[in-house]
């Protein structure tokens, strides 16, 4: 059987669905404490770096398990509740944070996903500004015909705390404006130079007071107290960067914007830059981690953002965060340990997963004992490709190497000190068989990861198979977690989900019972009995995921589960697409969203004959649900099939396809018989063809715009 380690120190693909609940409990808990240390108690415990990392890995888990995403969630927390014995401020636009950049390809990332958004070409014309990401306390001020009314902190981002009599001490916020707009609500951030910060800890000193640990934490415990006189004899300093309400607007662009509040008397930053995509904003990132320090205050990163404010508008907002912004932080702490073995984990899906086993080593303010080692190729030294990474150091167990951690959800090994290898360390031999069952670990072509062919016959396969079926977003069955899972495979009591379904008839009576079992009682068995039962009826969209097949995720699954509609419809479609050819297959691929390697994997699993048996043995004993769509009622293209083709002018082919799955369309990739309409920009080409040729109605962009006008 497989070993489990706690689930802070388990990869997020190695979780089950109960490790990956209890796990998003515990980060919503630290998350949240540390949000008030930060923001409310200006004491923070955590540093940014392991912030950022915990935030990572919760985001990860609940992309993994969407279902099990916490009211609470982190991801849609902004800042901290105002604290008591200050007045509250609502905010008219509300003061989000920013998603993080870690590397250049991050940046690269960025780029391409902003130019897919706005559907904008590789080489079109895109400007950005770049400006450093000050480490210090948000700030919005407001003003009404050029006086200062009012100024409030982030708060929770949609309340901020009333530090307006305090904010009016601070030198670099005007009192009054000439010539701004009768409302403009300025944003930037308040914060404390390195030599004033050492001057305050040494007064505070002397007269025996609080030493603050770092610049930022002075800046908040400064800003935010209740004496304003207190703030009025602390150096405090502003840099203004946004803005939220506006009666007009400042400039049609960012630099532009900024320029503006310069005039106006606002101190804006230096190193603010207009850059011509991510070459340049990697360059001025590498240019201002030159100069950090010595800029005299503290800065973790640089912010990114799209210059043109009508395509900020297209661009719009996530829940916390804007779409044409980004923060480009800087390497988190580095720290090199001893690599004292290479345990190889098997997860759902049969992947054999390295993990390196350190000498435990602090980094970031955190103890590290595991990073992950990718797969096979990373431990050579190579890419997937053949190509050289690190130098092509391979990594063998002795060696001294580097570890870091940059909001990934897992340590990363970064390099290796080859001067410093022992003389007897041997190249690390990636196994060829599973470590669990023995089968063939297999590497096909094109894939970065060697998998164990043993399927549901692999211990580590079979439990982890299982955990998901039991999942929360698959048949979500109370009171059979992992726990209960792994035990009751270990001791035969299930080999397959079908046999889920017959515990009660094998052991609901009888010597051997669940009853009477050490951890459970009458009472918590019948339970259990009830909840299988409750659970024989079930979602078609639900049991397709529940099955775990590869490639096919809770969205898929539902992608899938609406075109096929039934159980019958979906396994005889499969039986006819066994070839990967063929109407059944054309069908199947024609998917939105639906690629070649998920509809083989798919195919595969009803081909598969144990797995296919398996399969068979579950569903007679369930009563399947129709997957039935969202009424969209008075929707001109509910339940038609549309496809659109050609370049779109006035949306994005993302915008359009949203919203006509939002109207109950289904939206395919490619022309048949099933095919609806069309909607055609310019440079249709085959498809426009063929639609003409089958009949199919056809309508250009501004067409598609009045159909769907209203709704």
């Amino acid at each position: 059987m497989t070993s489990y380690s706690t689930t802070m120190d388990l990869d997020v693909d190695a979780l089950s669905a109960e490790q990956a609940s209890e796990e998003l409990a515990r980060l919503a808990t630290v998350l949240a404490e540390a949000n008030t240390d930060y923001h409310t108690e200006d004491a923070p415990t955590l540093s940014d770096a392991e912030y950022d990392r915990l935030k990572r890995r919760n985001a990860a888990i609940e992309a993994r398990f969407a279902e099990l995403k916490r009211p609470d969630s982190p991801s849609d927390q902004v800042g901290a509740p105002v604290a008591s014995g200050f007045g509250k401020i609502t905010h008219d636009v509300r003061m989000l944070s920013l998603g993080n950049a870690f590397s250049d390809e991050d940046v690269a990332e960025f780029d391409v996903s902003i130019r897919k958004y706005l559907g904008l070409a590789s080489d079109a014309a895109l400007t950005y500004t770049a400006e450093p990401k000050i480490d210090g306390l948000s700030l919005s001020l407001r003003y009404e015909k050029g006086v200062l009314v009012q100024a409030a902190t982030r708060g929770d981002g949609a309340v901020g705390e009333d530090v307006t009599q305090n904010a009016r001490t601070v030198s670099d916020i005007p009192h009054t404006l000439t010539g701004a707009p009768d409302l403009l609500e300025v944003r930037g951030e308040v914060y404390m130079s390195h030599a004033d910060f050492e001057a305050l800890n040494a007064r505070q000193t002397e007269r025996g007071g609080k030493v603050f640990a770092n610049p930022r934490n002075a800046a908040a415990g400064s800003l935010r107290q209740l004496d304003a006189e207190i703030t009025r004899a602390r150096p405090l300093r502003f840099f203004a960067y946004a803005w939220g309400s506006l009666s007009e607007p400042l400039s049609d662009t960012q630099s532009g914007a900024i320029d503006a509040l310069a005039k106006l008397g606002f101190s804006t930053n230096p190193l603010t830059e207009k850059c011509d995509g991510p070459d340049a904003m990697v360059a001025h990132y590498a240019r201002i981690a030159e100069l950090r320090p010595d800029l005299g205050y503290d800065i973790d990163g640089v912010v990114y953002k799209v210059d043109d404010l009508a395509l900020q508008s297209r661009l719009g907002f996530r829940s916390t965060t804007p779409r044409w912004a980004i923060a480009h932080k800087f390497p988190a702490e580095l720290a090199w340990t001893r690599l004292e073995g290479i345990d190889i984990q098997v997860g759902r899906t049969g992947a054999l997963s390295p993990v390196a086993r350190l000498a435990p080593v602090t980094v970031g303010g955190v103890v590290v004992s595991n990073a992950t080692l990718h797969n096979e190729d990373y431990i050579k030294g190579v890419d997937s490709k053949g190509e050289e990474i690190r130098g092509g150091k391979d990594i063998r167990v002795g060696d001294l190497v580097q570890v870091y951690r940059a909001g990934d959800v897992i340590p990363k090994v970064a390099d290796v000190d080859i001067a410093k290898r022992p003389e007897n360390a041997t190249a690390f031999i990636f196994p060829h068989q599973c470590p669990e069952c023995g089968s063939d670990a297999v590497r096909e072509e094109g894939d970065a990861v060697r998998r164990c062919s043993g399927g549901m016959i692999c211990p580590a396969q079979a439990v982890e198979k299982l955990k998901h079926f039991v999942s929360r977003a698959a048949f979500d069955i109370d009171g059979m977690g992992a726990k209960q899972v792994e035990q009751f495979y270990a001791d035969g009591w299930i080999a397959e989900p079908a046999d889920i379904f017959t515990l009660q008839a094998r052991y609901g009576s009888g010597i051997q019972q669940l009853k009477n079992r050490e951890g459970w009682g009458e009472k918590s068995a019948n339970a259990l009995f009830a909840a299988i039962e409750a659970k024989r009826t079930i979602p078609l969209a639900r049991l397709i995921f529940g099955l775990g097949i590869r490639h096919v995720g809770e969205a898929s699954a539902n992608m899938i589960a609406l075109h096929y509609g039934t159980w019958a419809a979906l396994s005889e479609a499969m039986d006819a697409a066994r070839a990967q050819e063929g109407a059944a297959w054309d069908d199947l691929i024609s998917i939105d969203g639906m690629g070649a390697i998920m509809a083989g994997s798919l195919v595969g699993a009803f081909a598969q004959e144990a797995e296919r048996a398996s399969i068979t043995r579950l569903v007679e004993g369930l009563e399947i649900t129709e997957a039935v769509r969202a009424d969209t009622s008075g929707s001109p293209v509910a339940g038609k099939t549309v496809v659109f083709t050609g370049t779109l002018e006035k949306m994005t082919r993302a915008e359009a396809k949203a919203r006509a799955e939002r109207l109950g369309a289904k939206v395919s990739g490619s022309v048949s018989a099933k095919t609806d309409l069309l909607v055609a920009g310019p440079g249709a080409g085959s498809k426009a063809k063929k639609a003409a040729e089958l009949g199919i109605e056809t309508l250009d962009e501004d067409g598609w715009i009045k159909l769907i006008a209203g709704l």
